[in-house]
């Protein structure tokens, strides 16, 4: 009777240890819910629901103090989970471990990670966290197995002009539209590369492209119109601009290259209205 008892009184205390640790991960006191589902996780059945949680919110928790190594564990306990290997794959790199970091991202999008599509979709989540040095070997692995892998050139270009390579970017862009001359955003990228050599008039063709491809993206209205507004044609510099404040009313860039646009042209009232109103913009 007494050991019934007490069997229960300790159910109760595991699974209010368990709620604890879970409320407290959510307020994000991640240390204290590592100490609660450390300690509730020690009498909760292997492979049951509560355990499975217990498991991944400390390896989630201890990612979110970055403690790659000690999230590890507790990751590699639930790598069913599309959040566990989300959070695994940037804990292997954090801990030099790039093999582990390609396998986590393939399962996460359930690729093999060998592939020419696993190694570029490993390329892209790296260079998302600026892990920009194995972003690139992964792409150039992928490349080696498919020489036309779409988007393969594209990243190394973004890889490049983070590093203001632009030369290089220049290049890499070329090679991806020659696989796709259809993809919209390697014309922005291209014209954004040539922009900031203040190469204006070789940008402008690029991105009026990308434009064409894609008229909802503001990006490449807004380079345009600062490449018009650099070569001083300022009637197509207000025309694009003013289509740019349409797809995105409150882009700062767009509203203050309208507003210089106008003042150039002689609308000074409108333009330092615009100007004005950048004010409220940065508050």
């Amino acid at each position: 009777m007494l050991q019934g008892l007490l069997a229960l009184l300790l159910a109760g205390a595991s699974g209010g240890g368990h709620d604890r640790g879970v409320d407290l991960y959510k307020h994000q006191k991640y240390t204290e819910a590592i100490s609660a589902l450390e300690e509730s996780v020690k009498t909760e059945t292997p492979g049951s629901s509560e355990y499975l949680e217990s498991v991944l919110l400390i390896g989630q928790s201890y990612f979110m103090l970055s403690q790659a190594p000690k999230a590890i564990p507790w990751l590699e306990k639930v790598t069913s989970v599309n959040e566990a290997n989300y959070m695994l794959g940037y804990a292997y790199l954090q801990t030099a471990q790039q093999d582990r970091s390609e396998a986590a991202f393939a399962r996460l999008f359930g690729l093999n990670p060998e592939s020419a599509a696993g190694h570029l979709l490993a390329g892209q989540l790296m260079l998302k966290k600026e892990f920009r040095d194995e972003a690139v070997t992964e792409v150039k692995k992928a490349l080696a197995l498919d020489p036309r892998m779409p988007q393969a050139y594209f990243l190394l270009a973004e890889t490049a002009i983070g590093r203001g390579q632009l030369e290089e970017a220049i290049a890499d862009l070329k090679k991806e539209l020659e696989i796709d001359p259809n993809f919209s955003m390697a014309w922005y990228r291209l014209g954004d590369a040539c922009a900031r050599m203040q190469r204006w008039d070789e940008a402008i063709p690029h991105l009026q492209r990308a434009v064409w491809l894609n008229p909802t993206f503001s990006g490449p209205f807004i380079l345009l119109g600062k490449c018009y507004y650099s070569t001083r044609n300022y009637s197509n510099a207000e025309g694009i601009l003013r289509k740019a404040l349409v797809l995105d009313p409150n882009n700062y860039a767009a509203n203050y290259l309208l507003g210089r646009t106008l003042i150039a042209e002689g609308q000074a009232e409108e333009g330092r209205a615009l100007l004005e109103k950048l004010k409220t913009l940065e508050q």
